[in-house]
C-alpha cells in the first residue's frame, strides 16, 4: 500500500539516521496510514480509504458526504 493520504495528500518525507558518532544514513518517515471503510449515504455505499491520522480527523470535523464530495471532483476513484 502506498504511504499517502487520500484526503490531506500526506506522503514520505525524507531524512537521516544520524548515529551518536554523527554518521547518516538515509531514511523515510512514512505518514500514519490506516486503511478505513466508511458508509457514504450519499451514495449509498461503503467505501475504502487510505487515510493518515489527520485525514480520520478532517472526516470527524466535516463529515462523510464532503470530504468524498470533493475526492470525486478531484477525480480519485472510490
Amino acid at each position: 500500500m502506498a504511504a499517502n493520504c487520500q484526503v490531506t495528500g500526506a506522503v514520505p518525507g525524507f531524512g537521516h539516521n544520524v548515529s551518536h558518532s554523527k554518521r547518516t544514513t538515509k531514511r523515510r518517515f512514512n505518514p500514519n496510514i490506516q486503511k478505513k471503510r466508511y458508509f457514504v449515504p450519499s451514495l449509498r455505499r461503503s467505501v475504502t480509504l487510505n487515510l493518515s491520522a489527520k485525514g480520520i480527523k478532517v472526516i470527524d470535523v466535516r463529515g462523510i458526504d464532503a470530504v468524498v464530495g470533493e475526492l470525486i471532483a478531484k477525480g480519485v476513484k472510490l
